[in-house]
């Protein structure tokens, strides 16, 4: 694994843990044909109930479009008009499921589906976040999906990895627990290895890790890679995380004792609130490759990005978009909001000389992207 991961020497507890989010995708909820699949999800809601006991609990829960499927007996979605048809129909039988397993228990759940639109937006951003916060406040469970049924591909997170990082960010979670139908991340794939051995922690996600992790199952949009994409911006943002297996009792008693399962992905210095934001709100519109003087001076000077470090852009971009910034190799270290739209960076990039000069004179602003708009992906912060 190229060093990016390490067994632990010593036991890693939870201690301080109070605040919980747990995902579940479609793999641990539905039937193989399509449908939701009663026992498992009430062998889940037990063991959530139970773990209540010990900490906040925010769930992050596919399973609309199986839900849909189920009840029109319908074949796997051929794109997406037909699985925002068949989510209309599930989301409401999977919130229903839920209500019914928990009520014997006495808690009460709330349904939020949300879209990156909820998020783009800095002023929704925060709403969306009091009302998960004031549902924790009155001790309801907040069961949150994607919206399937009205995003766009311009909208979608995508999956709902995704989405339980920036939920676990927006409620300023201590712990992101991922349960899938693996018990962990492995040296090699287990499926057709049995020497492959499962790694406790991983202390850092590389390139390298990221690349190497295999594709998505047959029933959930997220693989592997997807999870380590997770787990990567929730450490980044000062939360852990977990990837464990979502069936297995080993999960839920190590969690009830106060120590992670499956794979552990310890959290990183915290971001301040606002950077969260930028880095997580919106998918990068377009990216700028910078030289190695400005590459030196963001991630280790705590410089600016000024626009004579800049040697290449692309995409397409107003001013205020987020956009990547790449290393001269074509690494993405960090993200911002830049200052000017694609077409004048592209005429500024295009001259030479003393037009070159004259263009960052005209500039509307002496950075391209100001420290306080760049979020670090690498290096110092």
């Amino acid at each position: 694994m190229d060093g990016a991961a390490i067994e632990a020497n010593e036991p890693i507890t939870l201690e301080g843990v109070q605040r919980v989010v747990v995902k579940v995708g479609s793999s641990s909820l539905s039937l193989p044909a399509g449908g939701l699949d009663r026992d498992r999800m009430a062998r889940l809601v037990q063991r959530l109930v139970r773990l209540r006991e010990r900490y906040q609990v925010v769930l992050v829960s596919s399973g609309a479009v199986s839900a849909g499927r189920g009840v029109l007996g319908h074949q796997a979605p051929a794109n997406l008009r037909e699985k925002q048809a068949l989510a209309a129909v599930g989301q409401g039988r999977l919130i229903q499921a839920y209500e019914e397993l928990f009520a014997p228990a006495g808690v009460h759940v709330a349904q939020v589906l949300l879209t990156r639109a909820d998020v783009r937006d800095r002023r929704r951003y925060l709403n969306t976040r009091l009302t998960l916060t004031t549902l924790l406040e009155w001790d309801v469970l907040p069961i949150i999906n994607e919206n399937d049924t009205v995003a766009v591909e311009e909208i979608r997170w995508g999956d709902n990895d995704t989405l339980s990082a920036l939920v676990a960010i927006l409620v300023d979670a201590d712990l992101l627990v991922m349960l899938s139908d693996v018990d962990g991340l492995y040296d090699a794939d287990p499926r057709t290895n049995p020497a492959a051995r499962r790694i406790r922690v991983v202390p850092h996600i590389s390139p390298q890790l990221l690349e190497a992790a295999g594709p998505a199952g047959p029933l959930g949009s997220g693989g592997i890679a997807t999870k380590l994409e997770a787990a990567r911006m929730a450490t980044r943002s000062g939360v852990a995380a977990v990837l464990a297996h979502a069936e297995a009792s080993e999960t839920w008693e190590e969690l009830l004792a106060g120590r992670p399962p499956g794979t552990y992905f310890p959290a990183k210095r915290g971001l301040p609130a606002r950077k969260r934001w930028i880095a997580l709100h919106d998918r990068p519109r377009g990216w700028v490759r910078i030289d190695a003087g400005a590459c030196e001076a963001i991630l280790h000077r705590g410089g600016s990005l000024l626009p004579v470090g800049v040697t290449e852009a692309g995409g397409s971009f107003g001013p205020g978009a987020l956009v990547s910034v790449l290393e001269p190799g074509g690494r993405e270290i960090a993200r911002g909001l830049i200052t000017i739209g694609s077409q004048e960076l592209a005429q500024f990039l295009a001259s030479t000389g003393e037009a070159r000069r004259e263009a960052i004179a005209g500039l509307p602003h002496p950075e391209l992207i100001h420290r306080d708009n760049l979020v670090l992906l690498e290096g110092d912060n």
